[in-house]
C-alpha cells in the first residue's frame, strides 16, 4: 500500500499547484486525477481552451477593421473553424503536457483514476479498467472542482442544447446561439461564436449581463457588444428549451409577463457550475458537505475532518482558477506549520471579451449597501494616446477610493488589455495605497495604463490631466 505526507484529489489549478508547493515544502505527495490528462477544467474545457478560441476568433475580426489601419489584404479571408478548434486543443494539449513535466519534476506521484475516501486517511482509487487500489495519507486536499449547471426542465443532449464544454468543440458556426445565461462564461463564448458570423441572442434573469460586477462594467460592455451585433434579452426568465430535429426554441417570459420566443439552432446553458463531489464518498471520512453541495471549511480551508482540508470550485467563494490557486498554496503552507493568509476582497475577476473587463474590490453597489461614504474618479479610454494609436478606445478606468482616508477601496476597468492591468490595482491594494499614491506614480506615455494614473488622479480633488 502506497503512503503519502499529502494526497491531492484533483488536478485543475487548484490541485496541481498546491501539489507541487507540498513538494516544495519537503512533502512525499501524490495526486489523483479521474480524466487521462491533467488539468482540470480550465485547462482542458474552461479557461485556456476558451481563450485560444477568443483568440482566434479575435484575429479574424482584426482583419475586417485592417483598411483602417491602410492595410488591404485582398482575396477571400474565410473561417476555417476546424482548424480553429485544432489549434485550441493543440494548446491544452501541450498546457497539459506542461502540467505532466512539473508533476515529474517535483517528484509527484500522479494517479489516474477517481478518488473517494475509504476513511479520513484512506483513499480509493478506481482505474478505467474498473481495478482499484488503496493509498494512505497522512493528510489529504479534496480539489474535484465544478461542472456546468443546469436548469431542471431543460434537456441536455450536448449536441444542440449544449454546455461551455460541447460549445469548445462546434463542427460548425451556428446560424443563430441562444445562450441562456448572461454570466462570464456565455459572453466569452457568445462573442467567439458571433465573430465568426453567428447571430447571438443573450437572454438573462437579471436586470443586467455580468450581474456580479460592478454595474458601470456591465452597462458599458452591454452597449460595445450591442454596438458588434449582439442580442439581450434582460430581466427574462426561461420558461423552456426544446429541439426539433436541427432546431431549437427557446420561451422565455419577461418582466411584463409576456413570452417572447427565440429560434435557433444551437442553444448554450450557461447558468453558471455546481461544486463537483460525484463518487467521493465524504461522508467514509467524516467530511460534511453543505446543502448546494460545497464542502464545508473553516477559516483555514480545514474540513470537519482534521487531517482533511479543501480548496477551489469545491468551497465557497468565487470560482476562479487562481483563487483555487491561491487556497492550494496557503493549505500547503498551513500543512507545513506556517501561517498564510488570503484576503479574498483582493482577488481579481475578468471577463476575456474584447474590451477586456476586469475588477477588484467593492462594487458602488456594496459600498452604498454597506454605507460607507467613498469617492469616484474615472478616465475613458477615448482620451487615452495609445488606445487612440491602437484603435481600442471603448471603456474606462474607474477608481474607488474611502472618502476620508482615500485609501482605494475598488478599481474596475473594461477596455483593451484590463485583464492585465488590473494587477497593478491588487498591489497597489495590497499595500493599501490611496488614490493619491497611484495618482503620484510615473506611468510610462503613451500606454494604457496611464488610465490607471489619470482615474486616481479624477478620484483625488477631481484633479485628470486629459479629459
Amino acid at each position: 500500500m502506497s503512503q503519502f505526507d499529502v494526497t491531492i484529489i484533483g488536478s485543475g489549478p487548484g490541485g496541481y499547484v498546491s501539489a507541487i508547493r507540498c513538494a516544495q515544502l519537503g512533502f512525499k505527495t501524490a495526486i489523483i486525477e479521474k480524466y487521462s490528462t491533467l488539468g482540470g477544467t480550465c485547462l482542458n474545457v474552461g479557461c485556456i481552451p476558451s481563450k485560444a478560441l477568443l483568440a482566434s476568433s479575435h484575429h479574424y475580426e482584426e482583419l475586417q477593421h485592417f483598411a483602417d489601419h491602410g492595410i488591404e489584404v485582398s482575396g477571400e479571408v474565410k473561417v476555417n473553424l476546424e482548424k480553429m478548434i485544432a489549434r485550441k486543443q493543440a494548446v491544452v494539449d501541450q498546457t497539459s503536457g506542461g502540467v505532466k513535466f512539473l508533476m515529474d519534476k517535483n517528484n509527484i506521484t500522479v494517479f489516474n483514476g477517481v478518488g473517494s475516501f475509504e476513511s479520513a486517511t484512506s483513499v480509493k482509487v478506481t482505474k478505467a479498467d474498473g481495478s482499484s487500489e488503496i493509498i494512505e495519507s497522512k493528510n489529504i486536499i479534496i480539489a474535484t472542482g465544478s461542472k456546468p449547471s443546469n436548469l431542471p426542465f431543460i434537456k441536455l443532449d450536448k449536441d444542440r442544447i449544449i454546455t461551455s464544454t460541447e460549445a469548445l468543440k462546434l463542427k460548425e458556426v451556428p446560424k443563430h446561439l441562444v445562450i441562456i445565461g448572461g454570466g462570464v462564461i456565455g459572453i466569452e463564448l457568445g462573442q467567439v461564436y458571433l465573430r465568426l458570423g453567428a447571430q447571438v441572442s443573450v437572454v438573462e434573469f437579471m436586470d443586467r449581463i455580468i450581474p456580479g460586477m460592478d454595474a458601470s462594467l456591465s452597462k458599458e460592455l452591454t452597449k460595445v457588444l450591442k454596438k458588434q451585433g449582439m442580442k439581450f434579452y434582460t430581466s427574462h426568465k426561461v420558461q423552456s428549451v426544446e429541439r426539433a430535429k436541427n432546431a431549437v426554441t427557446v420561451k422565455a417570459e419577461n418582466a411584463k409577463g409576456e413570452i417572447i420566443t427565440l429560434d435557433g439552432d444551437y442553444a448554450l446553458v450557461s447558468v453558471g457550475r455546481r461544486p463537483y463531489t460525484d463518487g467521493l464518498n465524504a461522508e467514509k471520512a467524516g467530511v460534511k458537505v453543505t446543502d448546494r453541495g460545497q464542502i464545508e471549511v473553516n477559516n483555514h480551508l480545514q474540513t470537519s475532518a482534521a487531517n482533511i482540508y479543501a480548496i477551489g470550485d469545491v468551497v465557497r467563494g468565487a470560482m476562479l482558477a487562481h483563487k483555487a490557486e491561491e487556497e492550494g498554496v496557503m493549505v500547503a503552507e498551513i500543512i507545513a506549520g506556517q501561517k498564510p493568509h488570503i484576503d479574498y476582497n483582493l482577488i481579481p475577476g475578468v471577463v476575456y471579451t474584447w474590451p477586456e473587463v476586469a475588477a477588484v474590490g467593492k462594487t458602488e453597489e456594496q459600498l452604498k449597501a454597506d454605507g460607507i461614504a467613498y469617492k469616484a474618479g474615472s478616465f475613458p479610454f477615448k482620451a487615452l494616446g495609445r488606445a487612440r494609436a491602437g484603435g481600442d478606445t471603448d471603456g474606462f478606468v474607474k477608481i474607488l477610493a474611502d472618502a476620508k482616508t482615500d485609501e482605494v477601496l475598488g478599481v474596475h476597468m473594461i477596455g483593451a488589455r484590463c485583464a492585465d492591468l488590473i494587477a497593478e490595482a491588487v498591489t497597489a491594494m495590497e499595500f493599501r495605497a490611496s488614490a493619491e499614491d497611484i495618482s503620484r506614480m510615473s506611468h510610462a506615455h503613451p500606454t494604457f495604463a496611464e488610465a490607471i494614473k489619470e482615474a486616481a488622479l479624477a478620484a483625488t480633488e477631481n484633479r485628470s490631466l486629459h479629459v
